[in-house]
């Protein structure tokens, strides 16, 4: 599989960002301060080793794989006197942040997908930026189930 310069430049753009995202999920993991966000972020991060394991196989010449492991994700709700004012604060900045960055990477697929040639990668990254969209949807879940967002 031969790359064009301008999709290996996309594609080491999108490795650095998959590194950065598994460092703040496993980061953020550790900083929840409930066990079902540090769930959410366990969850997400095992996924974003999975793009950045395909990533790195496009750039090692591989045939890429859609097949999704990503789980489903149902949120629970932490009730309100369990969530400290300095918990719930915390919690929040930590989702907010990841939200965000879920927003930024899923937006630099979408551009990637319009720059691949070959069907089977633009499908591969296709792929990759709908999980994205998923993990956003599992941050906001958990927020708007849990009043920390606003």
């Amino acid at each position: 599989m031969t790359l064009t310069e301008k999709e290996k430049t996309l594609l080491k753009d999108l490795k650095e960002s998959e590194k950065l995202c598994i460092e703040k999920y496993e980061k953020y993991a550790a900083d929840a301060t409930k066990k079902e966000l540090k769930c959410v972020f366990d969850e997400i991060k095992q996924v974003e080793q999975t793009h950045l394991s395909t990533i790195n196989d496009i750039l090692d010449g591989s045939e890429p794989s859609t097949e999704s492991k990503g789980s489903t994700f149902n949120p629970v709700a932490v009730e309100k006197a369990d969530y400290s004012e300095e918990e719930r604060k915390k919690d929040k900045y930590l989702c907010e942040d990841a939200l965000s960055t879920e927003k930024y990477v899923s937006a630099t697929y979408n551009t990637a997908v319009f720059e691949f040639a070959q069907p089977a990668l633009r499908k591969a990254l296709n792929h990759i930026q709908k999980e994205e969209q998923q993990h956003g949807e599992k941050i906001y879940n958990y927020m708007a189930e849990n009043g920390i967002y606003n």
